[in-house]
């Protein structure tokens, strides 16, 4: 070997940009230099005697040339705008039943590569293996609505209090037959598959939208008489005589006569119902889903009352460091309405 040779195929050696077959190929030469048998070189590379043998006798006849694959592969496949075309017309519905393609079955089906399919996917934004759910409110005056419910949010009236007020209902009490394995180094928390169901409660709560503060009761039933005495603590706590804007989805407990016996006793108590279908405007659902992810869903509660305390520990613990909500709204694409695609994917 001469010492051209040498320092080329200590060179490729240390790249990291060459196909890995060759490196290996220039491994294997370096190995028979320093006198390694067929053994030792299999040990180390993890090829067969006849692999050895074969690239000995390329390098002795071609020396480095020899050492570069014979085999090219197939010419790579061209994603020519037919193609695409007929790739994305495709995807729309699978004639087999299925409700959607994965790349390689449609690949198959195509008799094309399925690296060719996930590209004309990546490019035209289409995951058909994913789906999103949505619900549009079918309120007449949903943009009135919504806009009043948004002006409290972005700018509510001066000296008054705004809170979002809302339950949750049917929280059950859980209690694990068995041990909860901790946390530890490389394994989850692990919990029982039996429990125990004690019962059941209601949350009652009220965000505050300025300050982020919530206050919270909990109830043994969710009735129009339990949400009437929530709203009395809820005006009780704050300076007599102050404006005071609710904001409530449209549940049945909350359009009672009692409620409405409440509003005319409390002529500065405003009532603002979200549009139908449309309780993702109030605030409060966002906090629900916290405290759902981080007290309920993986808590172990010994009985109803357990459970009533752990819920009032963690909102007296989170109003200690509170923050109010601000939405962003990066991607206008989502909004479902009357001109939306509904019959295709929209590509």
């Amino acid at each position: 070997m001469t010492p051209s040779e040498r320092t080329e195929l200590r060179d490729r050696l240390r790249s990291r940009t060459l196909p890995a077959e060759d490196v290996r190929r220039a491994r294997l030469i370096v190995l028979l230099a320093q006198g390694k048998s067929y053994l030792a070189i299999r040990q180390v590379l993890g090829c067969n005697p006849n692999y050895i043998s074969r690239c000995k006798g390329r390098f002795e006849a071609e020396r480095l040339a020899g050492l570069y694959s014979h085999h090219p592969g197939r010419a790579v496949e061209k994603r020519t705008p037919a193609l695409e075309a007929r790739i994305l017309e495709w995807t729309r519905r699978p004639p087999d039943g299925s409700t959607h393609w994965s790349s390689r079955k449609l690949a198959h089906h195509l008799g094309i590569s399925h690296m060719m399919v996930a590209r004309v996917w990546q490019r035209a934004g289409l995951k058909p293996h994913r789906i999103e759910r949505y619900l549009a409110s079918d309120d007449p005056d949903f943009e009135t609505k919504a806009a009043a419910i948004i002006g409290l949010y972005v700018k509510p009236p001066l000296h008054a209090a705004v809170f979002c007020v809302d339950e949750k209902t049917a929280i059950q009490a859980l209690d694990r037959l068995d041990p909860v394995l901790p946390l530890s180094p490389g394994r989850l928390e692990r919990h029982g598959f039996e429990y125990y169901r004690h019962g059941t409660l209601s949350l009652y709560a009220a965000l505050n939208t300025k300050s982020g503060e919530v206050m919270g009761k909990t109830a043994a039933r969710h009735t129009s008489q339990e949400f009437v005495a929530f709203l009395a603590e809820v005006v009780a706590n704050q300076p007599r005589g102050k404006e005071i804007h609710l904001i409530a989805d449209n549940l049945s407990a909350h359009k009672t006569a009692r409620v409405e016996q409440f509003l005319a006793a409390h002529p500065k108590v405003h009532l603002h119902y979200t549009p139908t279908y449309s309780s993702w405007l109030n605030q409060v659902e966002n906090w629900f889903a916290r405290i759902d992810r981080e007290v309920i869903a993986r808590g172990v509660f010994t009985s109803v009352n357990d459970l009533a305390r752990k819920l009032m520990r963690y909102i007296r613990r989170y109003n200690r460091a509170p923050k109010p909500i601000k939405w962003t709204y990066r991607d206008p694409s989502h909004r479902i309405g009357s001109d939306t695609n509904l019959s295709g994917t929209g590509h």
